[in-house]
């Protein structure tokens, strides 16, 4: 099973920006679906971005489109999540999962489901 550890997460003002890393180890990162979930205080954990390997088609939750842009860097089992023009709403705990090896998205993307390996989840706080 893959092991994830996410970083870059802190505390930024209302339309900053942030950038979070997740380091990927231990099993078939190229071809294993990534995505980045949130969950805020009393709330359900929420998908943000995912992407898939083949190719690396890239899905968003409304909330963050056209603002969190998900990459993946395969030569250095790496995934992350770029977001701008950050929200107050956007507070969060952010955390990296991935799908077992070969799972691939249905024309709608994935589910969270089809994650089965998870990271410790980084903070990230945006101030009014």
């Amino acid at each position: 099973q893959v092991q994830l550890v996410e970083s870059g997460g802190g505390l930024v003002q209302a339309g900053g920006s942030l950038r979070l890393s997740c380091a990927a180890s231990g099993g078939a990162f190229s071809i294993s679906g990534m995505g980045w979930f949130r969950q805020a205080p009393g709330k359900e954990r929420d998908v943000v971005a995912t992407i898939s390997w083949k190719p690396a088609r890239t899905y968003y939750g409304d909330s963050v489109k056209g603002r969190f842009t998900i990459s993946r860097d395969n030569a250095k089992n790496m995934v992350y999540l770029q977001m701008n023009s950050l929200k107050p709403e956007d507070t969060a705990v952010y955390s990296c999962a991935a799908t077992r090896p070969g799972v691939l998205p249905d024309t709608t993307g994935y589910t969270r489901t089809d994650f089965t390996s998870w990271g410790q989840g980084t903070q990230v706080t945006v101030s009014s």
